[in-house]
Parts: structure tokens; sequence; C-alpha cells
């Protein structure tokens, strides 16, 4: 009997724990993602921040560049003058969607690719109004840009390392289009990609978060992959 009732408790408890564990999981998603958009927000605002102070600083950039020209001092005033025009490059290299979310995500992204020298090209435009919630589109645009990311980082030839990165509104819905460089072909495994190396997969846990959120609102999804190319498009229902 005692057996019986350790056997049961035991039984008992691996129920329990099966079907708590997707609990348990989600609640660390949510807070892993809750802190990623707390992240990206303050990364964005700093980048903000910087614009504003340079406008703040403009008079005296221009008192200061008047003064070098007045004292002749030529070679000083070029060399200030692009050390100006750097800085304003830099300024000029955030994108700005009209959402803060997506602003905060793209810039912390674009800055990775840029480190990584991945050549990007990006058109981004958000909708005041779009079904998605804050954290939900944290998620989709980080999780895709991390894997495009990710596989380009792979890609031996330089010239094949792109990302390519579309968002707007097409016919009254919210759309997302990422194309990027890969080695090789990616390689269909019934509804899900898997890469054409052993042991690596481009359908992680991330990309499944993507799924259920375009499942949610009842979006939709395609991936599709050649020779050294992976596109994604998603359409999302308007608000």
């Amino acid at each position: 009997m005692l057996i019986l009732f350790l056997a049961t408790l035991l039984i008992l408890g691996l129920v329990a724990a099966f079907l708590l564990l997707p609990r348990l999981i989600d609640q660390r998603t949510e807070r892993f993602q809750s802190d990623l958009v707390i992240r990206h927000y303050e990364e964005v605002e700093n980048m903000y921040r910087t614009m504003r102070a340079w406008r703040h600083d403009y008079h005296n950039h221009i008192q200061a560049a008047t003064s070098y020209l007045e004292l002749q001092k030529y070679k000083e005033l070029t060399v200030y003058l692009r050390q100006l025009d750097e800085s304003l490059y830099e300024i000029d290299q955030v994108v700005k969607t009209g959402n803060l979310m997506a602003d905060a995500i793209l810039n912390s992204k674009l800055a990775l690719m840029k480190e990584y020298q991945i050549r990007t090209e990006v058109s981004a435009r958000v909708p005041s109004q779009i079904c998605l919630t804050d954290t939900e589109l944290c998620v989709l645009l980080g999780n895709l840009l991390d894997n495009a990311v990710e596989a380009c980082r792979k890609v031996t030839a330089g010239e094949n390392r792109f990302i390519k990165i579309y968002i707007d509104t097409l016919q009254d819905q919210f759309y997302i289009s990422i194309m990027n460089g890969m080695e090789g072909k990616a390689l269909r495994q019934g509804a899900l990609f898997k890469s054409t190396k052993q042991g690596t997969g481009l359908h992680g846990f991330g990309l499944q978060r993507v799924d259920r959120i375009v499942d949610k609102y009842g979006g939709f999804l395609d991936r599709q992959s050649e020779e050294g190319v992976f596109a994604t498009e998603i359409l999302l229902p308007g608000k």
C-alpha cells in the first residue's frame, strides 16, 4: 500500500509539473520580454536626448564657426566643421517610424548590424493604430531581426551580408517584410524551416512566439527561402 501511495504521489507530482511548466515558461518569457521593452525604450530615449542636446547647442556651434572664420583660422574651422558633420551623421542614423517601441527595436538592431558590417536598407512607418501591444511589437520585431542578424553573421561573402526591412500599411493592414542574406538555403520540414547546417534551426523558440502572435490576431505569415536569401512577410489586421 505504501508503494502504491508513493507511486500515486509521484504520478500526481509529474502531472502537476507537466501542467505548470508551460505557465512557468510563459511567465519567464513575459518577464524577459518586459525587461527587453524597458531596455529598448531607454535606448531610444537616450537617442532622442542626444538629438535635443545637439539642437540646443546649434547656436553655440554657429558662433564658434564664425569666430574661427573671423580670426582666419581656416584649418581649425575645417576640423571643427568635419567633427560637426560626423556628429550629425550619427544622429541622422536614427530611424523614426512614428512608434516609439518600433524606433527602439530598429535602432538597437541597426547598431548591431553596423557593428557586424551588414548592409541595410530600411523603410519603416508604423501606423498610429495597430492591433499589437508594445510587448508584442517588441517580440515580433526583436525576434525577426535577431534571426536575420544571426543568419547574416554566418555569411562568409561580405557582399551577401544584407538585411532589408520594410514596414508600412498595406491595404489597411500592418505589413512587415524582412529579407536577409544567409549561407546556403533553408530547408522546409513540414510547416517549419530548418537550416542546411546540421544541428541549427531557423525556427526556434523566438519564431514560435512570432507565430503565436500572428495566429492570435488572425494574421498572415509567409516565410520563403532561396539560395543565399531568407524572407519573412507578415500581415496583421488594423486596430
